[in-house]
């Protein structure tokens, strides 16, 4: 019984793009990486000097892809963890405007089989693939716990709050649509099983660092009482961001979404 819930849940957590959205390959001086653009990738991804494209190696054996884009007036550098119905080429837009709005460096990369990564997505390989990505940050970028928030989006809060259970230092986090639990969101439970998959719930509690908490007051996907809960259980809690009228997907439509969390980033 176990496993055939812990198996629905993770078909419910990961819907990779299909084909997907871009490609990476290395320059004509065979030297650095590149993106490739498709008929759903922006042109400009192709040309932006501001972009390192990545392919990060991870201890259970994949090669993920990471876009780094720099910003020359950043103090502090945003680690990106998506949803589960979107890859890095229907993301950069998002990325470009939270580089520039925020001022900070920011981090995206896929999990495993989503995008241009390899391997298939599962909750342990979304684990490593963050510690993977968290390590290239402080390896090649020389980022530190103190100058770093942790940012994740639905099934993205997974794989952040359990780097952020890791880590005492961090600047912040940002929960935007989390989870309480996988099997919370697919079959409205109130308690927990020991096969449950993100279990947010449990995690939350461990985490040191200020968090945020961003919801839409009419998700009908993964419903507002998930981050009402994890604003409960934050050990420090920021006041939360409840956008009125908004969904699981168009938060970044309404205009309270970027000047409620800017305060994260105050210095």
């Amino acid at each position: 019984m176990g496993c055939m819930f812990s198996q629905l849940a993770a078909k419910f957590a990961f819907f990779p793009p299909s084909p997907p959205t871009y490609q990476v390959k290395k320059d004509d001086n065979n030297e650095k990486l590149k993106v490739v653009s498709s008929s759903s990738m922006p042109a400009p991804v192709a040309d932006d000097p501001s972009l390192d494209v990545l392919l990060i190696d991870t201890k259970l054996g994949n090669k993920i892809v990471g876009f780094y884009l720099k910003n020359p007036y950043a103090r502090l550098t945003l680690l990106y963890s998506h949803g589960n119905a979107a890859d890095l080429g229907q993301l950069y837009d998002l990325f470009v405007q939270l580089k520039i709005n925020l001022r900070v460096n920011l981090m995206g990369y896929d999990y495993s089989g989503y995008g241009a990564s390899s391997g298939k997505p599962s909750e342990s390989n979304t684990y490593a693939d963050i510690e993977a990505v968290y390590q290239c940050l402080q390896t090649e970028y020389g980022i530190s716990q103190e100058d770093l928030i942790l940012y994740g989006q639905s099934v993205g809060s997974g794989p952040t709050l359990h780097l952020a259970a890791k880590l005492p230092r961090l600047r912040g986090v940002v929960l935007h649509s989390g989870i309480l639990s996988g099997l919370r969101v697919l079959c409205h439970v109130k308690f927990s099983f020991c096969f449950d998959i993100y279990q947010n719930i449990k995690r939350i509690q461990k985490v040191k660092c200020p968090a945020l908490v961003i919801h839409g007051t009419e998700d009908d996907v993964v419903d507002w009482l998930h981050g009402n809960g994890l604003w409960k259980m934050a050990r420090e809690p920021y006041e939360p961001l409840w956008i009125k009228g908004g969904g699981h997907c168009n938060l970044e439509l309404y205009p309270d979404y970027v000047l409620g969390k800017s305060f994260l980033f105050a210095d």
